[in-house]
């Protein structure tokens, strides 16, 4: 049994012999390794800063939105535990999962783009994909990130980037308590919600 990175995939080899109940078990917990092992490396290379991430915010814009989306503020969390990513477009304010800070930089700035989309389109309908897919790897990314939650057996409500105007200290550092409800409650991953009105926080 083994597991390695290959790429952008991990790759997990298990003899042909086992059962589908101690396949699932073994590469569930071949493919932790291999993250937390990537999570060690990540910490010893030195956590991104706040000023960094602000920067390479900028840089996304510039890039690919045309300098359009111009956040007052971008910084980490500890506790978003159940969203990658938040959006509060009144305040110009961003906040990413602190579990993001393992993961590929292109990763990373997917989410980036896809909170400084909600800068220009508080939604998730056509308007703001039109400007998420400007990002190259937005759908690479996308597949990462489910693949990511499914190997870790993370709650589904992770994979849907919802947002609720209903709720704004939800996920929100203040709060103390990470959101547990979603503006999409059939559970899918990545579909798109709408509202009437502009929401005062976005979640994703």
């Amino acid at each position: 049994m083994s597991a390695y990175r290959s790429g952008e995939s991990i790759v997990v080899l298990v003899p042909a012999r086992l059962s589908r109940a101690d396949e699932a078990r073994l590469v569930a917990d071949l493919v932790d390794k291999i993250i937390s092992r990537e999570r060690g490396e990540s910490s010893r290379r030195g956590r991104p800063t706040d000023q960094r991430l602000a920067e390479r915010a900028r840089a996304l814009s510039r890039a690919h939105l045309d300098g359009r989306a111009s956040p007052d503020s971008v910084r980490w969390v500890r506790n978003m535990n159940q969203r990658w990513g938040s959006c509060t477009p009144a305040e110009g304010s961003i906040r990413l999962s602190h579990r993001l800070q393992s993961m590929p930089d292109w990763v990373i700035d997917y989410v980036l783009v896809h909170e400084l989309c909600h800068l220009l389109e508080p939604g998730h309908g056509p308007r703001f994909w039109s400007w998420a897919n400007r990002y190259p790897r937005t759908e690479r990314a996308r597949g990462y990130l489910e693949g990511f939650a499914i190997a870790g057996q993370l709650p589904a409500d992770l994979l849907s980037p919802g947002w609720s105007s209903d709720d704004p200290a939800s996920d929100d550092p203040a709060s103390g308590d990470p959101a547990s409800g979603d503006a999409s409650s059939d559970g899918a991953a990545f579909s798109d919600a709408s509202s009437d009105g502009p929401a005062s926080d976005v979640l994703f």
